[in-house]
Parts: structure tokens; sequence; C-alpha cells
């Protein structure tokens, strides 16, 4: 399965992150359907540069054509200048495989709790960290995101 494969390889490399998109939300118990994993890493250069090369060890690429580095460098300016939140991978062999890390928030500031799936351990951003974030991206799949996520509480 395409999660367990992206969460082994971040292992693999040892990258801090966590999940926080539609999975992190699945994983929590609330219905939801996604097809992207959506995590946050460290903000550090060397964490992105892990994140980035076990995401390319399993066939990913970079969307833009940039990198670790330039992410790293110019994170702040992709933001406010480009609306960049996102850092978005594919398979090219197979565009469903998609990974996003949002650049907009760090691993290291996070809340996160261990969800055992398919025999793997899975870094889950807390409910509470995770609504934080959903209220930031604020469109509306995150608003009903939120809105599962305070009943769990």
């Amino acid at each position: 399965m395409f999660l367990q494969d992206v969460v082994e390889s971040l292992g693999r490399y040892r990258v801090k992150y966590a999940l926080v998109g539609g999975y992190a939300v699945a994983l929590h118990g609330a219905i939801r359907g996604t097809i992207d994993v959506d995590i946050v890493v460290a903000l550090t250069r060397i964490s992105l540069e892990r994140a980035e090369q076990a995401l390319n060890d399993i066939g990913l690429q970079s969307r833009l054509p940039i990198n670790a580095r330039d992410v790293y460098s110019f994170r702040k300016e992709y933001i406010r200048k480009r609306n960049l939140t996102a850092w978005s991978f594919v398979n090219p062999a197979d565009p469903l495989q998609v990974v996003d890390i949002l650049i907009t928030e760090d691993a290291n500031t996070i809340k996160t709790v261990t969800k055992k799936v398919f025999g793997i351990n899975i870094k889950v951003a807390a409910i509470p960290d995770l609504i934080a974030i959903k209220k930031k991206a604020g469109r509306a799949q995150d608003l009903e995101d939120i809105a599962a996520l305070e009943k769990l509480q």
C-alpha cells in the first residue's frame, strides 16, 4: 500500500514527520476518503533533504523544478510571494501516488500520536494540532474535517 511505502521510506531515512491530511483524519476515526498523503517534516535542511531522498527512493519526483535546498533557503519567499504552501511529489508512473509536504508547518512543533496500521507505526498529528493546521487552511474539506475531529475529542 502506498501509505505504507511512504512511511517506511521516511523511517529508513530517519525523517521526523507527522501525517496531517485526510489519512490523519481517518486514522483518528473519522470517515474520510483521500488519495494523497499529506505530511509535515522538521523544517531543517537535513530533514528536507532526507524527505526528498525518501520520496525519490519510492519513485516520487518533485512536481516543481525545486529541491530540498531550495525549499529550505526560499521557503518563506515561496509561501509569501508564490502562495506555495506544499511541496508536492508525484509518481510519474502512477499519478495517483502523491505526497504533499506542508512547508507552512514544522514537525518539531506538532504533537503526534502513533497509530499501528498494516503492522507499522505511523506518526499522526494529535487531534488538537491537526485541528489547528486545518483551521489555518480553511478550505471546505478542512472545515468538515474539523467538525468530525471535534466530535472525536
